[in-house]
């Protein structure tokens, strides 16, 4: 990672890398694909994480809960490693091939939570809704916590971009005429046990 913050992703070379950690080339590849996989080696135990979390959500959560309680699980893990993040965030940041792997992966994760959520008896279509807002919270809470300064908590950045998208859909629910009232605050947000759980 520091090769990529002083000289730039596309300057540094897998020789570089291998001299600067100690490893052969070959070793190297060994456990890379490219020099793209050292920032998105986390992806497979991110994923693991996630569902893992979905899975243990108490079968009476509604679907965004279950969501909520995923996310809980990725923001105290995630939430370890500010300064990792911020710089592998800026190296991403700078480069569109990089941007576009860093968009797979958020949406290979959104298809891993809809699976799960479907594991859980929840239809098609929430399923997909219900995954795709919670990577939405997911990555704009991140980008968030690693380009604003203080010290903030992942957590509570996941938390607060929660309830603002609860508050984004019962505006827009009421603006269409009152056809219907969104779900009540205990079926979705981080405070329904299933996410409250989670953060413990």
């Amino acid at each position: 990672m520091e090769l990529y913050v002083e000289r730039g992703f596309e300057q540094t070379t897998v020789a570089e890398i291998s001299e600067r950690t100690g490893l052969t080339a070959r070793t190297f590849f060994r456990h890379f694909a490219d020099k793209r996989e050292v920032l998105f080696a986390g992806s497979g135990s991110l994923q693991e994480l996630l569902v893992g979390a979905l899975d243990d959500a108490p079968d009476s959560a509604s679907p965004m809960a279950a969501v909520s309680a995923a996310l809980a699980a990725a923001a105290a893990a995630l939430g370890q490693h500010r300064e990792y993040s911020r710089q592998r965030q800026s190296v991403i940041a700078a480069n569109s091939e990089l941007r576009e792997r860093e968009l797979i992966k958020m949406a290979s994760l959104a298809v891993a939570l809809a699976d799960g959520l479907r594991r859980r008896g929840v239809d098609d279509a929430n399923a997909s809704l219900a995954a795709e807002a919670g990577i939405a919270v997911l990555r704009v809470a991140f980008e968030r916590w690693v380009t604003e300064p203080g010290d903030q908590d992942l957590v509570q950045v996941i938390r607060d971009s929660l309830d603002q998208l609860r508050n984004l859909t019962a505006t827009a629910d009421r603006g269409r005429g009152g056809i219907r009232e969104p779900a009540t605050t205990a079926a979705w947000t981080w405070t329904d046990q299933g996410a409250a759980a989670a953060v413990r």
